[in-house]
């Protein structure tokens, strides 16, 4: 599954690699620990990370997961229950999980059907015995490894101990996947225990003998109500398995076997006698009583919004087709500060957290509500009139409750003003200054913003690395909490740039007019892990895709501008076969391709890894701005907010939106698109005299 541009380029240390999959706590993605060893890192979604009892659900995952061995779970190696996005690193499973494997290849044999039995009841009496509770297990947690199936996702277990006081349990939410509840789950989520796991445990091994539940139907809430009163369909199942699920099935927990049991079962052990098994079919217990109550239940979850299972299931959301920001709604909204009217754009913007953070015209940084485009703050990128006024305000980058962008101000030298440049961490919340570091000053000076000619300024995973110094001849890491340098380097030449690409950093020094070196630095010390000289001079780093760094050529002596590929494995250069072709050809890195777009509206894909092109149209999009690449679509849009969404495979548009009537003519022709920010399905535009507008992209 390819990765968004909002994907991070590395969680906890762990560089990033792919994206395995998505669904209502977070995202799961494909990490590398430093051994080498593959890790399927678990990060919480951003709107959730701040709800305390949210959090509280997240650490007992982590606790639960922790507790179990391991030999039939995916065992924990690291975790950050209190980080801003909270994660947890386990080990990854190779192959497909169960529900995949049977939509694709139909069915398990019996003899696999009855290794998936014994083997997911072995991984339930583990998970039992320490304590835990699954609640979730459906075919989307099990894993079929060439060791026998691996149970994952603790996200909604619980430690039994707690279940009879538990307050995640007292505000109603009904917490798991409905075809795979069990009665109890729906009807009375506090006497929920480990006889749970084994109710879905008989649905699962149901899905993957026949392909569907016991309980399927063409309404979720006719499903839900089976799962509470309706004799199972067991069709389908081999008769040498279909006791051992119909023992799973029982409606009474009391009715239903320990895995100890099963296990015996599945050896041909009769299942000792019991007061509660005296009936030979489980009875419905209260079952008219029960149908008012569970459709009360499953009504009210669903429109309340609260339940993660069932709403979630009636939304699709495990095949991730909806992902928008708690709350969200389609808005748009303008920046008014100081009552006055607008005049210039915003360059782009940064979303994190709750908030949506731009930058242009005049503007160091404004704050927006990701959800409903709330305004909450604005700071002017310069308070002073003069010669170096009314410049472009960039955001640098947003961790930990901070916005760090930059600082212009003036100084009289000589009865003549000079520039003053520092960079600034702001309050996420209030816009409040918290530290400023100088940076470049006076005559020659250069803004610390990531395309400077000389000098630079990027955001990086361990912090802001940037250019110091009057003339900007030493380079530095800045720490994120102070802006104190964690180390301090000179730069090897007055023609070095300081730039940056999926959270590193590189140093590239124009040797002469005809190369460049490029050098990659480590974090810890500032000193360089390595450097390639690339024979072409005036390059420019656009970006990272395919494990290459992509480098673009200035145009020289009329020479065609050319793109230079630097594999970061082998650190060989080659340059790609596709030309610009023109010099207005603007190029754009963006989810692991690379574009170039033209003023007419025309677009090009190239493959990053081969240098061939993809693909080749026309958009209604005039003067586009940066593409956009998702999973599925590139997004393109105009200073006017005018939007297209093209097919990323074909280039085929699929959508487009006109440009939007306030503000859409205070703009020159001349002037592209901002860049623009997409958080899971929630596209934000920025267009106009600061403005921006969201839309959920599955429904423009």
């Amino acid at each position: 599954m390819a990765l968004r541009d909002t994907d991070p380029v590395e969680v906890g240390g762990y560089p990033i690699e792919d994206r395995l999959g998505s669904g209502g706590m977070g995202v799961v993605y494909l990490a590398r620990s430093a051994s080498g060893r593959r890790l399927a890192v678990k990060v919480v979604h951003g709107q959730y990370a701040d709800d305390p009892e949210f959090r509280t659900r997240f650490r007992r995952e982590v606790a639960a997961a922790r507790g179990v061995s391991g030999a039939f779970t995916a065992p924990v190696v690291d975790a950050g229950a209190d980080a801003p996005r909270p994660w947890m690193a386990t080990l990854y499973i190779p192959g497909a999980d169960l529900g995949t494997h049977v939509r694709r290849d139909g069915p398990l044999p019996l003899p696999r059907l009855l290794e998936l039995a014994a083997g997911l009841t072995e991984a339930l009496r583990d998970i039992h015995r320490v304590g835990v509770v699954h609640r979730d297990l459906k075919p989307a947690n099990v894993m079929l490894a060439e060791d026998g199936p691996r149970v994952i996702d603790f996200g909604v277990s619980r430690a039994t101990e707690t279940l009879t006081a538990d307050p995640l349990t007292q505000t109603g939410r009904v917490m798991g996947t409905p075809p795979y509840m069990s009665p109890e789950q729906l009807t009375s989520p506090r006497d929920v225990g480990p006889a749970s796991d084994i109710f879905s445990l008989g649905s699962v091994l149901t899905y993957a003998a026949t392909g569907r539940g016991p309980f399927d139907s063409d309404s979720p809430y006719e499903t839900a109500t089976g799962v509470v009163e309706a004799t199972p369909e067991l069709d389908g199942v081999p008769e040498e398995l279909r006791p051992f699920v119909a023992q799973c099935l029982s409606k009474h927990p009391k009715e239903r076997p320990t895995p100890d049991e099963l296990l015996a079962l599945l050896r041909g052990e009769p299942l000792p006698p019991t007061p509660p098994r005296a009936a030979a079919v489980p009875v419905p217990v209260r079952a008219r009583r029960r149908r008012a109550r569970l459709l009360a239940i499953a009504a009210g979850v669903l429109l309340a919004g609260v339940a993660s299972g069932l709403a979630l299931w009636l939304m699709g959301a495990e095949s991730e087709a909806g992902d928008l920001p708690g709350n969200w709604r389609a808005w748009e909204a303008k920046d008014l500060r100081d009552r006055k009217e607008a005049s210039g754009p915003y360059g782009g913007c940064v979303a994190a957290g709750t908030g949506l953070f731009c930058a242009g015209d005049d503007v160091k940084a404004a704050r927006f509500s990701l959800a409903t485009g709330e305004f909450g703050w604005s700071l002017p990128i310069d308070r002073t009139p003069g010669e170096w006024g009314d410049m472009e305000g960039r955001v640098i980058g947003v961790s930990g409750g901070r916005v760090f962008t930059y600082r212009n101000e003036q100084v009289d030298r000589d009865e003549a003003p000079v520039p003053y440049y520092a960079i600034q961490a702001l309050d996420a919340r209030t816009g409040k200054e918290l530290w400023t570091t100088p940076t470049q000053h006076g005559e020659g000076a250069e803004p610390p913003v990531p395309d400077a000619e000389h000098g630079g300024t990027v955001w990086t995973d361990a912090g802001v690395l940037t250019a110091l110094g009057a003339k900007g001849d030493d380079y530095a890491l800045l720490r994120s909490d102070t802006g104190k340098p964690r180390w301090r380097e000179k730069l090897p030449s007055v023609h070095c740039r300081v730039r940056g690409a999926e959270g590193h950093g590189y140093l590239l020094c124009a040797d002469s007019t005809r190369s460049t070196r490029v050098s990659r630095l480590d974090l810890t010390s500032g000193r360089p892990d390595w450097t390639v000289t690339v024979p072409h001079a005036g390059l420019e780093l656009l970006g990272q895709a395919s494990g290459r760094l992509l480098l673009g050529h200035d145009v020289v002596d009329d020479s065609p501008r050319r793109i230079s590929a630097l594999d970061l494995a082998t650190r060989r250069v080659r340059t790609l076969p596709a030309e610009p072709r023109s010099d207005e050809a603007t190029p754009t890195v963006s989810g692991g391709n690379l574009y170039f777009t033209y003023p007419n509206g025309d677009v090009r894909a190239v493959d990053a890894r081969t240098g061939r092109e993809r693909w080749s149209v026309n958009s209604v999009v005039e003067s586009p701005g940066p593409p956009l690449a998702s999973g599925s679509h590139v997004y393109l849009a105009s200073v006017s907010g005018r939007l297209a969404a093209l097919d990323r495979r074909t280039g085929e548009e699929k959508w487009s939106l006109p440009a939007r009537g306030r503000g859409a003519g205070m703009t020159v022709a001349s002037e592209t698109g901002a860049e623009l920010t997409l958080v899971g399905d929630a596209l934000y535009v920025p267009y106009g005299a600061r403005s921006v507008y969201s839309i959920d992209v599955r429904n423009p």
